[in-house]
Order: structure tokens, then sequence, then C-alpha cells
């Protein structure tokens, strides 16, 4: 039972006569750069592009060819889910086409905080 002090104490400064509340249990922490490497992505090499108007598109038949605006033997560009991260060639590898690095810019989850 609170005599008249410790009434007027827990009305001055309630924070020190309440209880002390549980803590609830902290969510574990998670490794952020462990858990991106898992994310699957979609590693692209653009070849090149071209401009055109809407009547050339509709003059493009099996046999038509397009100028695209990379030369023939110049590194292409190395896209991860659209974003370009670097350069490369295409090579063959086995029966299929492959891509070799040339370069990669700035790629590293480790760098990223949780």
């Amino acid at each position: 039972m609170l005599n008249d002090h410790d009434e007027l104490a827990a009305l001055l400064n309630p924070e020190a006569h309440t209880p002390p509340a549980t803590e609830a249990p902290s969510a574990p922490r998670r490794d952020l750069p462990a858990l991106m490497r898992k994310i699957p992505v979609t590693l692209t090499l653009e070849v090149g592009e071209a401009r055109i108007s809407l009547h050339e598109l509709a003059q493009l038949r099996a046999d038509s060819v397009v100028e695209l605006n990379t030369l023939a033997g110049e590194s292409l560009t190395l896209k991860v889910n659209g974003t370009p991260i670097g350069r490369a060639e295409v090579v063959v590898s086995g029966e299929n086409y492959g891509l070799k690095i040339l370069e990669i810019d700035g790629l590293d989850l480790d760098q990223l905080q949780a």
C-alpha cells in the first residue's frame, strides 16, 4: 500500500514507479549481404540498338538487316535486371553461346549494410 509520500512521488515521476515492462524478444539480426546473394537476377548481354521509324518497322521481313549502333568486335554491355554493370563479349561454350566478362563496375554485395 502506498503512503502519501509514495503517491505524490508516483504522480510527479510516474516512470520511476511503474514496474519495468518486459522487453519483447528482439527479432534475429539478418545478414543482408547473405540474403541478397540468394535473390535470382537476370543477366543479359546487350548487343546494341537501332532507332527506326514505325514505317521502317512495318517494312521488316524475314531477310531484313537492321544496322545496330555497336561496331563489330566491340565489347557489349552486360546488364543485371536491365541495369548496366559492365562489359563482356560473346563466346561459344559447348553448343551454346556464353559471355566472357571483360569488366565489372562496382558490384560488391558486401558493401551493403544491414
